[in-house]
């Protein structure tokens, strides 16, 4: 019984795809190990019918796989680090953090249009208040359709649903092999990334010793730091995952760099700062750039959302 493990994870084409390649990894390491999935559905995967930031809540993707991982029904689970709220459960902590993927997110248009070219008034899908923001404000005369689903039904609904384009995480539909549907990569000057877009995130119990050495080398250490930085921005702002805030971090040799912004939903007015300074104190900028956002409105902005019927 040693040397079996159970990874929890979500049941959706790209959720397996993330769960067997940890599996792949874990075994090249640890061949002796018996390694099975356990599919869990989580409320996220459930309501399909309505969008995300009205469901409300934090962890949508996340929270019945964190109580599996509690209960001992999964060893560890392996999250999209942009699910994952701002704030762990007691007794989990994240494990390791996967070397990133392309971080940004990629326009797939109809005739393969770029965003630049798209008609006056053009439909583009999308169930993130982040994404629709920044199209909004850089094409206020676009209009924002709400898409659910998991990626394949997404980048159907582009046909069935008379859509002119959709917009999603690049890092899903290359892990997905579909790199040749990719209409652009938006430049993060338009369309900053969510916090800890592209990363997995493997979660364990905080005190489980074996899990957590056969873990462990799966970390990439760079991608740690630069997705510590971004979270502690988004813990700062208490922000969850459907709400209109962004962040991008970077390493350079010793030199982080962290973008972020904070928008209103419609687009109107979008807050921006930059910050830079040692990696090793990624955590600590990443405060310091929410605390520079929240003194230029980035509260007000917040506290709208919050109380506003979205």
């Amino acid at each position: 019984m040693g040397n079996k493990i159970i990874i929890g994870t979500r049941g959706s084409a790209l959720a397996l795809w993330q769960a067997n390649w940890v599996k792949s990894e874990l075994l090249k390491n640890n061949s002796d190990l018996k390694i099975s999935l356990e599919i869990i559905k989580t409320k996220g995967d459930k309501i399909l019918d309505v969008p995300l930031a009205k469901i409300g809540g934090k962890g949508l993707f996340v929270k019945e796989i964190e109580d599996a991982i509690l209960d001992g029904r999964v060893d560890l689970a392996v999250h999209s680090m942009k699910d994952m709220p701002a704030q762990i459960p007691d007794g989990l902590c994240i494990g390791a953090i996967t070397k990133r993927e392309n971080p940004f997110d990629v326009l797939i248009s109809k005739n393969n249009l770029p965003f630049s070219r798209l008609q006056k008034g053009a439909k583009i899908g999308t169930s993130s208040l982040r994404r629709a923001a920044q199209l909004l404000n850089a094409r206020p005369d676009i209009i924002i359709i709400p898409l659910r689903g998991n990626l394949d039904t997404r980048i159907k609904k582009l046909n069935e649903e008379y859509l002119d384009a959709i917009v999603l995480a690049a890092a899903g539909v290359l892990r997905m092999g579909l790199f040749a549907i990719i209409t652009e990569y938006f430049n993060p000057k338009i369309m900053l990334p969510a916090v800890g877009q592209g990363a997995l995130g493997i979660e364990i119990r905080k005190n489980d010793k074996k899990i957590t050495s056969i873990v462990k080398a799966l970390d990439h250490t760079n991608t740690n730091y630069i997705v510590t930085g971004e979270r502690a921005f988004l813990h700062r702002l208490e922000g969850g995952c459907q709400v209109p805030i962004a962040a991008y971090g970077e390493i350079n040799k010793r030199d982080f760099f962290l973008s972020a912004m904070v928008a209103e939903a419609n687009g109107k007015k979008i807050i921006k700062d930059l910050m830079t300074g040692n990696f090793e104190k990624a955590e600590e900028i990443g405060i310091n750039l929410a605390e520079s956002l929240l003194k230029k409105g980035a509260l007000e902005i917040l506290e709208s959302i919050k109380n506003s019927d979205l």
